[in-house]
């Protein structure tokens, strides 16, 4: 199942959340100066360049509000759009349309920042095999739609959450009492389909994980230096991913060590929105 229709799946329930967050009771703003239905329009406009992704949420946010609001929308999710790009339109009773406006935007908004930053850092990785990973430093009750514009941006998802894999962190590691000790439990636990993923921090922690046999090793926090003992100690015995502070900036540094996965957990826990609004609301 692609990731469009399982965010599409389970999408309602999180914006109807967000909805009933923003309007408790009524709309006292939106009741007073429009106190019975009027039909009317709105554009979405777009104010900086960026990468398109949630249209689908915007546009359900006003259909769970009521059905008979419409969006045409001029672009598709992963578009790239301009400043002063008419989006698309909203067409319906008044109420609902300024009702919805800001959770419908804040969606959106938000999504495709993470699509806009991702692209920005992917196009960085072009022409290499190194695939750039989310983590799970995601905003809570937003992972779904968080992840799904990673993958618009052009990046892949890390494991979705702590059901999808095994990823043996430091902490695992101290209550196991050790990498190997760690690695053998996990294996003797998790399905025998699971992959398992090794956090480690030193050298030394790389030589355990490969003799324990891990499938995935982390290299997190490391400088350049000591990654690259790292994977000369690996010889690849194991896939290999590079964590830890990555961002836009640095991420050019770890290019051309001959890893499989850099994961930045910047993607979604600091990506900026793309500035998008909607406006000229009139009677139609």
């Amino acid at each position: 199942m692609n990731n469009r229709i399982t965010m599409e799946l389970n999408a309602d329930k999180l914006i109807l959340q967000a909805l009933q967050e923003d309007i408790s009771s009524e709309d006292v703003t939106t009741n007073s100066v429009m106190p019975c239905a009027q039909k009317g329009e709105a554009q979405l406009l777009c104010k900086q360049d960026g990468v398109l992704a949630g249209l689908f949420v915007f546009r359900r946010v006003f259909e769970l509000l009521d059905p008979e609001v419409s969006v045409e929308f001029h672009f598709t999710d992963g578009d790239q759009v301009k400043k002063g790009d008419l989006i698309g339109t909203v067409t319906g009773d008044i109420r609902a349309i300024l009702s919805g406006e800001r959770t419908a935007l804040n969606y959106l908004q938000r999504m495709s920042g993470i699509a806009t930053y991702t692209h920005s850092i992917a196009s960085l990785l072009n022409g290499s095999k190194v695939k750039l990973l989310d983590t799970r430093k995601t905003t809570p009750n937003m992972r779904i739609f968080e992840k799904y514009s990673v993958k618009v941006g052009g990046g892949y998802n890390h494991r979705y959450n702590l059901s999808d894999g095994v990823l043996l962190k430091d902490n695992h590691i101290g209550a196991a009492g050790g990498v190997k000790e760690a690695v053998s439990m996990a294996k003797e636990y998790a399905p025998f389909v699971r992959k398992i993923e090794v956090e480690c921090e030193t050298v030394e922690m790389v030589q355990e994980a490969v003799e324990a046999g891990a499938d995935i090793i982390m290299l997190d926090n490391m400088g350049v230096e000591e990654m690259q003992k790292a994977i000369a100690a690996i010889d690849g015995k194991a896939e290999i991913e590079i964590s830890g502070n990555v961002t836009k900036e640095n991420i050019a540094h770890y290019i051309s060590l001959g890893v499989d996965y850099i994961s930045s957990g910047a993607l979604t826990h600091s990506a900026p929105i793309l500035d998008i609004s909607l406006k000229n609301l009139h009677a139609v």
